[in-house]
């Protein structure tokens, strides 16, 4: 009690939460009880039911194979059951995409989680969410909702130009506002605290549950659920692409309007659109179609693998189009709520290596796998590089127009599972963005050749990479590397006092070998510094 008063004097809001979550445990654990015990009691022979339920019970507390005995009740649900709990303990990028999917799902369809708020309650909403009066901002305000999904609904509002606004008409702004439904945020909250604390409670007396890690997973789909509902960071995430693709005319960007953007509303630049799936529209305002699957598989490649920032769950439903005669048929990317980050070494990797599977090189790609550690190091390459010839050779087999680059890619990533291997979880989401996106081209332009689409983008990331341009972003790398160099002299007094000290008795033959040694050494450093000066100075004349 000390603490929960504790607790009240700092935050009554946690407390609230804290008193909402126990009721809901306590009324988990009533329903449990009384209908668990109900369907026991109905399912108990009648002669002897207390015998039956206390040998049923002991029975399932001792069972050390209880996954046999889900498959054996359940032979077509429970293997499926207890392999993607495997699998998403090992791949919690599954979540993602599931959660993603299941939002989307719920939003398209007419259920009290996605139903908005009445007009009359829009304005409450957003004087308590910007922390201001809307009229004070808004020149107009559209209080039905355009859209509405989970805990979430916008609007299309009018506001007063900000000073820092580009695209503007007449001194004011079209804008869409995304609203957070507080309570609906925090009976989420509540009912996700449950579902931990059921995890945990399974996981403590049931011994399949502590295999299946639930408590693990559940914590995975509350991260999920929170990254979902952080506005702030999805403002983050529109306006890191917008900056990527600011000087290209093949995407657009809604601009966000960081004055009202707040924890509980988003404020962006308001673009006509129209959804990527609807074709006739499309026709209608004169989109070339085939031009627009080209370009979608072009900046789904791009963005993953050459900025290393993507939608990790690239919705066709989602995907619009501009129609503003600004900006007609660009593609808009306007949701930034699964963003994934690739590292350097995962980019340059896909690249590389999709380009040896490209021209069929497999003994290069299966010594890259080994080399970045992929799979075991005592591997052998020969053995790597016929599975991977195995999977990929009948791609090559089919007509060009009838290939599959995110297909053949599949291979790249997945040859290496029967030798115990496993890539990036990062890795994994890029390809499934860039299957998703080659999936919606060949539905706006079935005879397209999306194998040369990628394959050209992927050859020409390799060439850049590759070029002065990679070297000097490598060179970038190691610059703060460099500026040890001119510690190098007292690094050397202090090796060699090192050595001294530590071993003042050794033989002076071995002594002078190592010092001739360490002074090469210093040689080759300060002549690499000197050669990358000439070349730092040749370079920028020549870009000059």
């Amino acid at each position: 009690m000390a603490s929960l008063s504790a607790l009240a004097q700092t935050s009554p809001g946690l407390v609230l939460s804290y008193m909402r979550t126990t009721l809901r445990r306590l009324l988990l654990l009533f329903c449990v009880l009384r209908y668990g015990a109900r369907l026991l009691w109905s399912a108990a022979p009648r002669t002897h039911r207390l015998h039956w339920i206390a040998s049923l019970t002991a029975r399932v507390s001792t069972s050390a194979d209880a996954r046999d005995a889900l498959h054996r009740a359940l032979p077509q649900l429970g293997p499926l059951v207890s392999a993607f709990a495997d699998y998403g303990v090992q791949h919690p990028q599954v979540f993602v995409q599931s959660l993603h999917d299941a939002a989307s799902l719920i939003g398209r369809t007419e259920t009290a989680l996605a139903a908005p708020l009445p007009p009359a309650a829009v304005v409450p909403a957003l004087r308590a969410a910007l922390g201001r009066a809307p009229e004070a901002v808004f020149a107009s305000i559209d209080l039905n909702a355009m859209e509405s999904t989970i805990a979430e609904q916008v609007h299309g509002a009018r506001l007063i130009a900000p000073e820092n606004a580009t695209r503007g008409d007449g001194g004011y702004f079209d804008v869409a506002v995304k609203l957070l439904r507080a309570g609906e945020v925090e009976r989420i909250g509540d009912d996700i605290a449950v579902l931990q604390w059921v995890a945990r409670l399974l996981e403590r007396f049931v011994p399949s549950a502590r295999e299946l890690q639930l408590h693990t997973m559940a914590q995975t789909l509350a991260a999920e659920v929170q990254r979902r509902f952080d506005l702030r960071a999805e403002a983050a995430s529109l306006s890191q692409t917008g900056q990527h693709f600011s000087n290209d005319n093949r995407v657009v960007v809604p601009e966000v309007v960081w004055g009202l953007s707040t924890d509980r509303a988003l404020v962006i630049e308001r673009i006509d659109t129209l959804a990527v799936t609807d074709l006739d529209g499309l026709r209608r305002h004169d989109i070339d179609l085939e031009a627009l699957a080209e370009r979608l598989v072009e900046v789904v490649v791009e963005q993953a693998f050459e900025h290393g920032f993507f939608h990790a769950a690239l919705d066709a439903e989602r995907l619009r189009v501009s129609i503003e005669p600004r900006t007609p048929g660009r593609l808009v990317f306007g949701d930034g709520k699964t963003m994934t980050t690739l590292s350097e070494p995962e980019r340059e990797f896909f690249i590389h290596g999709a380009n040896a599977l490209f021209e069929q090189d497999y003994g290069r790609l299966a010594a890259m796998h080994r080399e970045v550690g992929h799979v075991a190091s005592h591997t052998r390459d020969e053995v790597l590089e016929a599975e991977l010839r195995t999977r990929a050779e009948p791609h090559f087999a089919e007509p060009t127009e009838r290939r599959s680059a995110a297909a053949l890619l599949q291979h790249l990533l997945g040859a290496i599972e029967p030798f115990g291997g496993h890539v990036s979880p990062a890795l994994t989401l890029a390809h499934q963005t860039l299957a998703r996106a080659e999936s919606i081209a060949l539905a706006l332009a079935p005879n397209m050749d999306t194998w040369s689409v990628v394959k050209g983008v992927l050859k020409g990331l390799a060439r850049e990479d590759l070029g002065h341009r990679g070297w000097l972003k490598r060179l970038s790398r190691e610059l703060p590397h460099l500026a040890m160099l001119p510690r190098v002299p007292t690094l050397v007094v202090q090796r060699l006092q090192h050595w001294h000290d530590a071993g003042a008795q050794r033989d002076s033959h071995v002594w002078l070998e190592e010092w001739n040694s360490e002074q090469r050494l210093t040689q080759r450093v300060l002549g690499a510094c000197a050669l990358c000066g000439a070349l730092l100075g040749a370079g920028a004349i020549w870009l000059g």
